[in-house]
């Protein structure tokens, strides 16, 4: 079993979009609102079926490379106003972050997005974790779960499976995102859940694990 010995108390990192967040509704919105802006037509149905990995990555299939500092700059500015209303929480998502708390646990989300915006997204829908790291992508992840000493990195990207492995961490995969059970397995997933209503469970049975 995996674990981080100098952090006693449990703690379990959450990925944000398509994790805890449906945010193929506002992803959409926003695309479509910034393509009507700049007059560059971007497929907003093609985008969010590859989310997960940092704007800009997205960004460059729509836009020269030297538009994307300034594009980007104007999403992220238009987010809230198209983003946060239209995106629900994933099931089982509050239920998951409740469970670590009952648990004795803290629940931390590391994401890529930007952190203005990820916290907005927790705000609306009533999600508490104890804290919110944003711009940290795929391996770079393992930054912040090492500093808080996460033991369980929970996401439904391969990057969020390769920033589980680097920092050492269980990997706990839900294919709710663009990556299907077989493909985060391949990547190295400790643990595949069908979905977060799932996860109450299982930390139940790795915590008195842990304990024995």
């Amino acid at each position: 079993m995996i674990s981080n010995a100098p952090h006693k108390t449990l703690t379990v990192g959450f990925d944000l979009d398509m994790t805890l967040i449906d945010s193929r509704p506002g992803i959409k919105a926003c695309y479509e609102a910034l393509s009507a802006e700049t007059g560059v037509p971007i497929d907003a149905d093609l985008a969010v079926t590859r989310l997960g990995p940092p704007l800009d990555q997205e960004l460059a299939h729509w836009f020269p490379a030297d538009e994307i500092p300034a594009v980007a700059d104007r999403y992220r500015e238009m987010y809230p106003t198209y983003a946060i209303a239209p995106t629900p929480a994933m099931p089982g998502a509050r239920e998951a972050v409740a469970a670590v708390r009952a648990a004795g646990g803290r629940a931390i989300v590391v994401t890529a997005k930007h952190e203005p915006n990820a916290k907005l997204h927790l705000e609306h829908l009533g999600i508490e974790p104890d804290a919110v790291i944003g711009w940290l992508w795929a391996e770079a992840k393992a930054e912040a779960l090492k500093e808080y000493g996460a033991s369980v990195y929970v996401g439904d990207h391969l990057g969020d499976v390769r920033g589980a492995r680097t920092a050492g961490a269980l990997s706990v995969a839900v294919p709710t995102g663009p990556c299907s059970a077989d493909e985060l397995r391949a990547e190295g997933a400790d643990v595949v859940l069908d979905d977060l209503t799932a996860f109450p469970a299982w930390l139940a049975s790795y915590s008195a694990t842990a304990r024995a």
